[in-house]
């Protein structure tokens, strides 16, 4: 290069025999995004009004400009102070004029140098510069010459990790014994980001710039070790799948050859012959072939694939217009219900109703009946007999603790196994669209962020929508409205009002003790000599064991306990077969503490006399009638009202009420006066540790207290139920039929009821009518006369 004579020159650069002189003045050309080193040749693109300005003066004179990175590269017109004050002083080796006026650059950095001061910012950047001197450095030292080799291994791996490394490049980083020079090569070929880039041309020692280079190098080395690894492991998994596509691809065309059909177009075939068969309705038809069709266009084995195929088989699996024929013979239908169960005469009308109906009138909606009744009473095997009756299939599933709207109504397809809701899948499973469909503990569904079960079964129990339920998974109609569907509960309360308002509730009540002996003798036992192995002429239950099983045994509206019962007496009767003892075995009252242990209960009262403020009252449970007691004791104190039991708000306000009714009328009732004013009354309701609540405690609460109060002993043989007013009116009760076996169950001779449930009385079996006497009133008053027994001389 040709040498420039100027006294305002700043060094002369030796490179290779040549010499550049460097002025202290010098126009600056801001870059973007890249830091330039010294002897880092690159191209640049001009484009901005002062960055073409500045390169034509540098090209007017002696092609060098001094380049210096902005701070922010979104920056369009950098101020000074948006621009780095340590550049490269660089040499424009090639200049080249663009149509669009951008101008195109081959620049080379000859050495590192600060701003010292704007001369000029328009039009176009201006600046008096001082060079920075690198620190000489001893490249004979062990330790720099241990980090340059270090530096230049590295680099290497870096490299033939790119698949960049040659013998040229290899060569040339061994041949640089200069650290400085070292550095700035390394660095300018290192994806660096702005600032670190920058912060590394701004150090003026060697050791430490190169200390830097080698840390930067060590993590790069890593970054590109590992994105060797997953480019490596893609490559792999990119080759197998292309390998197993064209194997494939092959064995098609060696079936074509060979005349075999193609898996593909037999999986096609098939579900066109199932669709076919499967006899949809049109949308539905519609549909599946469609999704057929978008399953030709997939490759077999693409992920979507399988999606497709598990819907048609859902498509063509579902009984669409299958059926099976109902057995319309009333008097067939009437045996078999009677074969398997005692009495329920209500609920077998209600069918063999339905059956004649059905029988006159072929397109009839099939009904939507609750069992509403306690554990064991049959609810379940009623249903799977009237499915029997009827000639249907049978299905049941249990909705107990069911908190997600999908189980009933399905999944969406969007989600990553999605299946449709238990009705389709019920109805799927037996094959047929109108079975007997048993919905178990409809009165314990819960409900929570994931939606209400309970409203999403209104549809499937409403016979003016479900001739259109809609399934998320399917998103096509299907048709409920031939099923028949049975729902179950203990009770009835715990039921949304719009859900029960779509059933018809028909209440099973407890059996009798005459009742259990009978289905004891027509079904328990005979059942259980099955079961267990044994014949009838093994055992030998008379009627007043089975009486005493009932009574001293269990105490249940149901049957599970009792049968229970049997099945310990038959399993020891077994023992005693295999063990070669030579029977029958005979179980008769004296003996029966050897199969079953000491009685569980008694059946007397727990009041063995008439005691002051204990009265017995009548409730209903879940698992039907029981008895309870209402317990109360008047102490000194200043008219607090104690209240224990673990009592509900209803039994409390109960409690409020009677005792209100007792002040407003102390002296009619032979109470003194003012008791509430130094006197504080407890009333306790056992057992404590059970949660009670309900509105028919009200009047043995009155009764209780209005005896503990005026000293007046309750009969023990009478028991009550009914709520009170204020004004002492009894309000009418529920599960009157519940009630009366359970004071029947405990011995008690007269049961009080309030004058509005009088009509209910058809409702309780005619044994238990004649067993207890039934009295009717209509004011507190009324049950005081026939519950409270004169106070006792002292």
């Amino acid at each position: 290069m040709a040498q420039r004579d100027s006294e305002d020159t700043i060094d002369i650069i030796q490179e290779e025999g040549e010499t550049i002189d460097i002025p202290d003045v010098l126009p600056l050309l801001p870059i973007r995004d890249i830091v330039i080193f010294n002897y880092m040749v690159l191209p640049l693109f001009v484009g901005r009004d002062r960055s073409i300005r500045a390169v034509d003066t540098a090209m007017a004179k002696d092609r060098l400009v001094f380049l210096a990175t902005q701070r922010d590269s979104m920056v369009e017109s950098p101020a000074p102070d948006e621009i780095f004050n340590v550049g490269t002083v660089a040499l424009i080796l090639r200049m080249f004029k663009l149509p669009d006026g951008r101008a195109k650059l081959l620049v080379q950095g000859l050495t590192k140098a600060t701003v010292d001061e704007y001369l000029e910012t328009k039009p176009m950047y201006l600046v008096k510069i001082k060079k920075l001197v690198e620190e000489a450095v001893d490249a004979t030292t062990i330790e720099t010459e241990a980090l340059m080799r270090n530096v230049c291994e590295q680099g290497e791996k870096i490299l033939d990790l790119r698949g960049e490394l040659n013998n040229d490049v290899s060569a040339i980083l061994h041949s640089i014994d200069n650290p400085v020079r070292l550095a700035d090569l390394v660095a300018s070929n290192l994806r660096l980001k702005t600032k670190d880039a920058q912060a590394l041309l701004e150090i003026n020692d060697p050791v430490q710039k190169l200390h830097r280079v080698n840390e930067m190098l060590s993590k790069e080395l890593e970054v590109s070790t590992i994105q060797a690894k997953i480019q490596s492991y893609a490559k792999e998994e990119i080759s197998k799948t292309q390998r197993e596509y064209f194997l494939r691809e092959e064995m098609r065309a060696i079936n074509r050859e060979l005349g075999d059909e193609d898996e593909k177009a037999q999986e096609i075939s098939e579900y066109k012959k199932k669709i076919k068969t499967a006899k949809m309705p049109k949308q539905a038809n519609k549909e599946a072939n469609k999704q057929l069709k978008r399953l030709d266009q997939m490759h077999p084995d693409a992920a979507e694939a399988s999606i497709v195929r598990t819907y048609l088989d859902w498509l063509v699996s579902l009984p669409w217009k299958k059926a099976s024929k109902d057995m319309l013979d009333i008097g067939k239908a009437q045996g078999v219900l009677d074969e398997d169960h005692y009495d329920l005469a209500k609920i077998k009308d209600r069918i063999l109703e339905y059956l004649s109906v059905r029988k006159l009138n072929k397109d009839l909606k099939g009904p939507i009946l609750c069992f509403v009744g306690p554990p064991g009473v049959g609810k379940t095997s009623l249903g799977r007999s009237i499915a029997r009756a009827m000639n249907r299939e049978f299905v049941r599933i249990s909705l107990g603790g069911v908190r997600d709207e999908a189980e009933i109504r399905g999944h969406r397809r969007t989600y990553i196994g999605a299946m449709p809701g238990r009705i389709l899948q019920g109805l799927k499973q037996c094959g047929t669209n109108n079975p007997v469909f048993m919905m178990d503990e409809v009165d314990k569904i819960g409900n929570d962020f994931r939606g209400d079960p309970a409203a999403a079964l209104l549809e499937v129990l409403d016979p003016e929508q479900n001739s259109g339920f809609s399934d998320h998974y399917l998103n096509l109609p299907f048709d409920l409205s031939r099923v028949l569907f049975i729902t179950t509960a203990n009770i009835a309360d715990p039921i949304p009002s719009a859900l029960r308002d779509r059933m018809e509730v028909l209440e099973l009540a407890g059996y009798t003790e005459d009742e259990k002996l009978v289905i004891a003798k027509q079904f328990l036992i005979p059942r259980q000599i099955r079961e267990n192995g044994i014949t009838s002429k093994d055992i030998n239950l008379g009627t007043k064991v089975l009486r005493e099983i009932i009574v001293k045994y269990t105490l249940e509206p149901g049957l599970r306990n009792l049968e229970r019962e049997i099945a310990g007496i038959c399993r020891k009767i077994a023992r005693k077969v295999a063990e070669d003892e030579k029977g029958p075995f005979k179980v008769t009252r004296a003996n029966l503490h050897k199969y079953l242990g000491v009685p569980k209960y008694l059946p007397e009262l727990e009041q063995d006399y008439h005691e002051v403020g204990v009265a017995t009252g009548l409730a209903c449970t879940q698992a039907g009638g029981e008895i309870l007691y209402v317990e109360v004791s008047v102490m000194k104190g200043k008219g607090e009202l104690i209240l224990t039991g673990q009592l509900g708000e209803v039994m409390q306000e109960s409690a409020r009420a009677a005792l209100s009714y007792a002040r407003a009328h102390a002296k009619e009732l032979g109470i003194r006066p003012n008791f509430y004013q130094d006197s504080d009354i407890h009333i306790h309701v056992p057992a404590g540790a059970i949660p009670k609540d309900g509105p028919s405690a009200g009047v043995t609460m009155a009764t209780a207290l209005v005896s503990a109060l005026s000293g007046r002993p309750v009969s023990r043989d009478v028991a009550m139920t009914g709520e009170i007013s204020l004004r002492g009116r009894l309000l009418p009760i529920g599960g009157l039929k519940d009630k009366a076996l359970a004071a029947l169950r405990a011995k008690v001779q007269k049961v009080i009821i309030p004058e509005k449930n009088r009509k209910d009385l058809v409702e309780v079996p005619a044994n238990v009518r004649r067993k207890l006497t039934f009295v009717s009133a209509n004011y507190v008053e009324e049950v005081l006369e026939h519950a409270l027994h004169p106070k006792p001389r002292n």
